[in-house]
């Protein structure tokens, strides 16, 4: 459309040139014949009669003819005029031609580069759902590798440990705080011991002794009074109604106050004492069978 406007102009302009070039012409013709007509009454002039006229040849007449023809005045403006504007009309034309040229290797380009965008977002959007797949494998992976941790520990804890009822109780001889002894129970599939009744105490206790004889060691047991001072609860948040506190003339048990809220049984003789819980220690686990 474009194109089509600017050569309707030139079209136009050329036209009205061409108009121009016609008028100059056809107003000096008339100029040159009322020169060469009758007498200007200016100049005092009279016309005279055909007798009285000199005899002219035909061959003078058509020379006058001729040096009037030639003396009427060129003008090469308008020949100038149109040039010029071919010139320019023909550089505009040039420049639009290279203007469409660049629009049209830019619109290439533009979807070159469009191609290459959607085959990249369709390569993303396969990663991102091959990423999901391996994501939900490895997840599983997870899965699978803590029931198969808990399993172990089950079996472990019934097979090297002791058994009491549905439970079986089993010593780690590894150093960890209190917080680290019950993630570690987790972990394995258990919890930290949590002796509920006297016959589980007993047993708990014979099963310490007999485990680090003949020495005397402290291990964590599954009781702590961190929610508040002196209301002693179980691991799973249970309350504790069993104790086994060790009493004594010289020491007797609970002594820490709020320093001390993490509760160990002493492997000599089964006696509770109260513990820093940031203490590392020995630690009991349980397993349900």
């Amino acid at each position: 459309m474009e194109k089509a406007a600017v050569l309707a102009t030139a079209l136009c302009l050329w036209a009205i040139c061409l108009g121009g070039v016609g008028g100059v012409g056809g107003e000096g013709g008339e100029s040159l014949e009322n020169d060469t007509g009758a007498g200007s009454p200016e100049t005092g002039t009279v016309p005279q009669d055909d007798d009285t006229k000199p005899l002219q040849s035909p061959e003078t007449k058509e020379g006058q003819d001729i040096e009037g023809e030639d003396e009427e005045p060129e003008d090469p403006e308008p020949t100038s005029s149109l040039s010029d504007f071919e010139t320019s009309y023909n550089y505009v034309l040039s420049r639009l031609m290279s203007t469409d040229q660049a629009i049209h290797r830019l619109n290439v380009g533009h979807y070159m580069l469009d191609v290459k965008l959607t085959q990249l977002l369709d390569r993303l959007s396969r990663l991102d759902a091959k990423l999901g797949e391996m994501d939900n494998e490895i997840q599983q992976v997870f899965a699978l590798s803590k029931e198969n941790r808990k399993e172990i520990g089950r079996l472990e804890g019934c097979q090297k440990g002791r058994r009491v009822g549905h439970k079986c109780f089993l010593v780690f001889r590894t150093y960890e705080s209190y917080a680290g002894a019950s993630q570690s129970c987790q972990e394995r599939g258990g919890r930290m011991a949590m002796p509920r009744d006297r016959k589980e105490q007993e047993a708990l206790a014979d099963y310490a002794r007999g485990f680090f004889h003949p020495g005397n060691w402290p291990i964590w047991l599954g009781i702590n009074d961190l929610r508040s001072e002196g209301l002693y609860l179980f691991d799973d948040g249970t309350r504790v109604t069993y104790f086994q506190w060790r009493k004594h003339y010289l020491s007797s048990q609970p002594d820490g106050g709020k320093r001390e809220n993490c509760v160990a049984i002493s492997s000599d003789d089964g006696d509770w004492w109260d513990n820093y819980c940031d203490r590392r220690m020995f630690y009991l686990c349980e397993f349900d069978v």
